[in-house]
């Protein structure tokens, strides 16, 4: 199985990358027009269609403009329903609307919390949630990375490779200890045994 890619409406400066055969494209709503911009065609397309006009494409569906869910949300649901465990999400962060930035956060927490991985691709940067495991970040131009503990506290934090390297200590919601490190080695490794990171890295 391939990866999800999702198109959102928010700010998106970068390119998508090649999709392989068993990779899906899915636009949430308004995000379709950085798609045209690309002249890339989704597979699907989905919202509420509340900020633009529904336009011809391969698969349109359409939901209620009154709905629990944000259009990314439905397209991340959408994606595991078809049974995608990897998700790559355009769009999501950055622009005018700060409450949809933190509801993409969101988002990646409820990915993680039903067995897949997610990153939030922004302008410059990455954000993704591990949840009882690791991640290895490869050292890039911009080696600046924070980990920050998402949704309680995280147990068994381990970072290695970095200016500030810990063992086995707690994070705190309540405390931003882990932010502004700096990959030293050729990556660093972040891991958690209880609980969930939220890391943001640059790529």
């Amino acid at each position: 199985m391939g990866t999800c890619y999702i198109v959102a409406a928010g700010e998106m400066n970068g390119e998508i990358p090649a999709l392989r055969s068993d990779d899906l494209l899915i636009a949430a709503d308004a995000g379709y027009m950085h798609l045209k911009r690309l002249n890339i065609e989704p597979d699907i397309l989905l919202g509420d269609f509340d900020s633009m006009t529904v336009p011809e494409n391969k698969e349109v569906i359409v939901h209620p403009v009154m709905k629990d869910d944000t259009d990314t949300m439905l397209a991340i649901k959408l994606g595991f329903e078809k049974g995608y465990k990897e998700f790559v999400i355009y769009g999501a962060l950055g622009g005018e609307r700060t409450d949809h930035t933190v509801a993409n956060i969101q988002s990646l927490a409820f990915i993680v919390d039903n067995g897949g991985s997610g990153v939030l691709v922004g302008d410059g940067e990455m954000f993704t949630i591990v949840k009882n495991g690791e991640i290895v970040i490869a050292k890039g131009e911009n080696p600046m990375f924070s980990v920050f503990a998402y949704g309680g506290a995280a147990e068994g934090v381990t970072i290695s490779g970095a200016l500030y390297n810990v063992e086995n200590i707690s994070f705190s919601p309540f405390i931003p200890l882990g932010v502004s490190n700096e990959i030293k080695d050729d990556k660093a490794v972040v891991s958690v045994k209880n609980g969930c990171l939220l890391i943001i890295y640059n790529g």
